[in-house]
């Protein structure tokens, strides 16, 4: 049942529990202080009582009749609310019941609780030298009507004010909680893609706090979902770029090539279907021209090849693969000195965070060699223990003596595809420019193999 409950069910049903016993207890404490009452007054009524006797049982045996005026005295004193006095022997007075003053009777259980027994006392008296006894009974019926009354009239106004109290608190709480609805309604919303919603901060300041945060968490799940969108745009963009980038280099450089084979295996195939036989000067040209176009047809084929996979990367290792790609680049552009450090060991990062770090320098070299006019580019990768959290990082750097970015550059689609592939493996990437060059830096974690 309590599980089923909700939260403001829950406060509601503690506070009437809480309440219910807190009059319980005052009630309680009531009941049992009554009865030391009842026995104060009980002993106080009695003493008076006794010490009245023994002051005006003296001046009987002057009296004309004594026993005349014993009687007197004994009838008179019996109308005392508190107390009887009987001569010993006459009848038992009756015990006094029903309402005293207007107080109504207390019921039977309260009576045995607090005052189960009669109290009587007994005075010795002589009246000629003929000894008596005067009968002293208290009756303390109208004491504890009184204080039942009490008790049930602090019941009465105890209960009341509880009632007062719980139907305030549960206006209160009410309006407390009632923020917990818009909660609820706008984490449905989230949930349903709306991440523009928001909640207005209200109730106590806990529930405020929340209100915000969930507005602030609200905002950063929009920006993270735009942000993938803009990403799976460009990673398609990316992707019709290569194709493009591929099939201008095919056009442009495997047809050439194809179209000369053709005609050299052409000239061949005349020179064979001549009767005479060819000459060794015409076959040697030829196919020394058809080995020429073969040969950059390798190379053209390697650098397509680097492009859609690094060569070597699985197979040698980051560090190879990399002296490979350095190795092409000095060959191609010997006017432009590359240093290199590179201090990987081989398999210490992972398969995935090696290709991570293969096209990061092959991108900033790719931007180095094409934009910056350098005459000196150095490219670093080494290990960077603690500078991502818990996990180790490859730190890699690429930095040119080029003429650096301008102010208004924005990042092409490769460093910016670079930096959303390494910002998904946890690592961060940052591009600097200024007088002395541009340099590309990143922090790629390690990751699985």
């Amino acid at each position: 049942m309590w599980q089923r409950l909700s939260l403001r069910g829950r406060i509601n049903l503690l506070l009437a529990l809480g309440l219910t016993l807190g009059l319980a207890i005052n009630i309680a404490r009531l009941v049992v202080e009554a009865a030391p009452r009842v026995r104060a007054e009980d002993q106080s009524v009695i003493r008076l009582a006794r010490e009245f006797v023994e002051t005006i049982v003296p001046g009987l045996n002057e009296a004309p009749d004594p026993e005349a005026r014993l009687n007197q005295i004994v009838d008179d004193l019996s109308r005392l609310r508190h107390v009887s006095i009987t001569r010993q022997g006459d009848a038992t007075v009756a015990e006094r019941s029903g309402d005293v003053d207007g107080q109504r009777s207390p019921p039977a259980w309260f009576i045995a609780l607090v005052h189960p027994e009669t109290t009587t006392v007994s005075v010795p008296i002589t009246i000629h030298g003929k000894p008596q006894s005067l009968l002293i009974t208290s009756h303390p019926n109208d004491e504890m009507a009184e204080i039942w009354d009490g008790i049930v009239t602090q019941l009465a106004v105890s209960s009341a004010l509880a009632i007062a109290l719980f139907l305030v608190t549960i206006v209160v709480v009410g309006r407390a909680l009632a923020p917990l609805q818009a909660l609820s309604q706008t984490m449905a919303n989230i949930e349903a893609g709306q991440y523009g919603a928001r909640v207005e901060p209200g109730g106590p300041p806990e529930l405020a706090a929340i209100c915000a945060k969930l507005n602030h968490l609200a905002g950063a799940l929009g920006e993270a979902v735009e942000d993938k969108r803009r990403l799976a745009e460009r990673t398609v963009s990316l992707q019709d770029m290569e194709r493009k980038d591929i099939a201008r280099e095919l056009h442009d450089e495997f047809g050439p090539y194809l179209f000369t084979l053709r005609a050299h295996a052409g000239a061949l195939m005349r020179l064979s279907e001549d009767g005479r036989a060819p000459a060794a000067d015409a076959l040697r040209k030829h196919g020394t021209a058809i080995m020429e176009q073969i040969n950059a047809l390798q190379q053209f084929n390697r650098r397509i090849l680097e492009k859609l996979r690094p060569v070597g990367l699985a197979e040698l290792g980051l560090r190879e693969a990399l002296g490979v790609l350095l190795r092409l680049w000095r060959e191609s552009r010997p006017d432009v000195a590359i240093e290199a450090n590179i201090a990987c060991a081989p398999g210490e990062t992972g398969e995935v965070a090696d290709l991570t770090i293969y096209r990061t320098v092959q991108e900033a070299l790719t931007n180095a060699f094409r934009h910056a006019d350098a005459t000196t580019v150095n490219v670093t990768v080494e290990q960077a223990a603690g500078m991502h959290g818990s996990r180790a990082c490859a730190l890699v750097r690429v930095s040119d003596n080029g003429r650096g970015l301008a102010p208004d550059h924005k990042l092409g689609f490769g460093l910016t595809g670079m930096r959303e592939r390494i910002l998904a493996l946890g690592g961060t990437l940052n591009v600097v420019s200024g007088k002395e060059g541009v340099t590309v830096e990143a922090v790629i974690p390690h990751g699985s193999h």
